[in-house]
């Protein structure tokens, strides 16, 4: 696992949560959490309850974390923290296939959540204790003074192997969440929400305030679990249905609760990150690897059938992407590529980072989806987002309800029939460039097929000209696309400073019938 894996810091700081006052009288009141005196467990905590909670919570005034830690924890790097490790024989559950381990508070993740866990008998709280980690040092332990709280918590399940409990999912940091399908490593995340992303108000960074783990069934094959997620405009109940397999799905149900003014929302948000690839050119002397990434595009399948396949870039400034066309039935970042020769790093491991497709349940009502990609100097911060953003704002009063699955699954088993677009290389030239567009897959191996392409490109440009070859390298084809600005001098006049953007689509059709992804482009000269 290299530096990346927890390296969220440039996005939400220290996030993390402990209850105010009144939160605490209106929950011991609830009796829905925690224990009594008598140290007898609460009642049997549902979603409805959550939801319930999270209403009530959007009608009381923001309170932000405000537990302390010692300066030791609060001032550690990331090995440090990484050395703090959780001894698996005090797992929750451990002799179950579904168990619970903790994160210890410190590096970035200073405030602790609360987290309970279901039994039949009621609801329970998990209690920190310094006795259930191995420091690195004894007097790293001497520094834990009193129940500092978890950071958060991951599930584990003998994914790979029944001879172990591997990692499944975390939830570590604001509302960030990872899991993995069979033979995948961490790479992706989700959020539970966006707010503001890109916008020059700020972005804002919801975060779970209290978790409630739900004991499986004996020989279940799903664990269940609530979070109440809540921020300076937002609070919001969500439910979190998990299972695991060659591709881990994860059902979720929210509700949300507007607390005040949000100029956009972000739905089913994934986080990703985008260093350099075959489209951007190998970094040489700076780096032995050919690729950085942990997803190499956008795959959408909009409502019309048609899947749109647009690589990622790590642009030179802020660049937005919206897809209009209504909800689509499926969104996801993808980690196309899987050769391990592409990557060549036997620590980080990306030809096995997960792809991540959502699928919307219901009416979402009017919106788009939205593509955000940040420039960025590494690989240890993400600066990919994608996410669903609806049409209108929201105020003070409103509440909202969503649902979809996320599935976290290897690109290895494609999700579309149509042929793939496998890889995009550009040659830059001072009044132009080469594309080079390569599609494989099912229906395009005969040789002889009489396919078309069907090429655009947006105001500004030109194509001076188009060639298709027979691919018999990857049993596909190759589309090259030499594209010309037009009327550059005048361009270049009014943005000395900054080429504006070129926009391209292109697929490949036998007759009138597209046969392939429909490739979407965004070009920064």
């Amino acid at each position: 696992m290299n530096n990346k894996h927890w390296f969220y810091g440039r996005k939400f700081g220290r996030c993390g949560v402990i209850w105010g006052l009144f939160l605490g009288m209106f929950l011991a009141g609830m009796g829905v959490a925690g224990a009594d005196v008598n140290n007898k467990p609460a009642a049997r905590v549902q979603f409805q309850d959550v939801v319930a909670r999270a209403r009530v919570l959007a009608t009381a005034g923001f309170q932000a974390p405000g537990k302390d830690l010692p300066e030791v924890f609060k001032k550690m790097g990331y090995d440090q923290w990484r050395g703090i490790r959780f001894k698996p024989a005090r797992s929750l559950w451990a002799d179950q296939p579904f168990s619970l381990q903790f994160f210890h508070p410190g590096f970035l993740y200073q405030q602790p959540v609360i987290i309970n866990y279901i039994e039949r008998d009621g609801t329970h709280p998990a209690v920190f204790s310094a006795d259930l980690f191995d420091y690195e040092s004894d007097n790293l332990k001497g520094r834990v003074m009193e129940d500092h709280g978890f950071a958060g918590f991951r599930v584990h399940y003998p994914l790979n192997t029944p001879k172990y409990n591997d990692e499944l999912v975390a939830f570590l940091g604001a509302s960030y969440f990872r899991a993995l399908g069979r033979g995948l490593a961490y790479g992706i995340s989700a959020r539970g929400l966006a707010v503001n992303t890109a916008e020059d108000v700020g972005e804002e960074f919801p975060f779970f305030r209290e978790f409630w783990i739900v004991r499986p069934a004996p020989g279940a094959k799903q664990v269940k679990f609530y979070a109440l997620l809540d921020s300076a405009s937002v609070t919001g109940a969500y439910e979190f249905l998990v299972t695991p397999g060659d591709e881990t799905v994860i059902k979720v149900d929210c509700a949300l609760f507007v607390r005040q003014h949000i100029q956009k929302l972000g739905i089913a948000p994934l986080t990703s990150m985008f260093f350099y690839g075959e489209n951007s050119g190998f970094k040489g002397d700076s780096d032995f690897r050919p690729e950085v990434h942990d997803s190499d595009g956008l795959l959408v399948l909009a409502k019309s059938g048609e899947w749109i396949w647009h690589p990622l870039v790590d642009p030179s400034r802020l660049l937005i992407n919206s897809f209009g066309g209504g909800l689509p039935v499926g969104f996801g970042l993808i980690q196309r590529d899987t050769n391990f020769d592409h990557y060549q790093d036997l620590e980080a491991r990306y030809e096995q980072r997960p792809s991540v497709w959502v699928s919307p349940q219901g009416d979402w009502g009017k919106g788009h989806l939205e593509l955000v990609q940040i420039p960025t100097e590494s690989e240890y911060g993400d600066n990919i987002v994608a996410h669903w953003i609806p049409e209108r704002s929201f105020e003070r009063g409103d509440s909202l309800r969503y649902a979809y699955t996320l599935s976290w699954h290897s690109a290895r088993k494609p999700r579309s029939r149509a042929g793939l677009v496998t890889a995009t290389r550009i040659v830059k030239k001072s009044d132009g460039a080469r594309f080079l567009v390569d599609f494989a897959g099912e229906g395009l191996e005969a040789p002889d097929l009489p396919l078309v392409p069907d090429v655009w490109v947006s105001r500004g440009a030109r194509i001076v000209s188009t060639q298709l070859f027979r691919n018999k390298a990857v049993g596909g084809w190759r589309l090259v696309i030499n594209v010309q600005r037009d009327n550059a001098g005048f361009i270049d006049g009014l943005l000395p400073n900054q080429k504006p953007a070129f926009e391209f689509r292109a697929f490949l059709k036998n007759g009138p019938a597209a046969v392939t992804e429909t490739w979407s482009y965004t070009y920064l000269p």
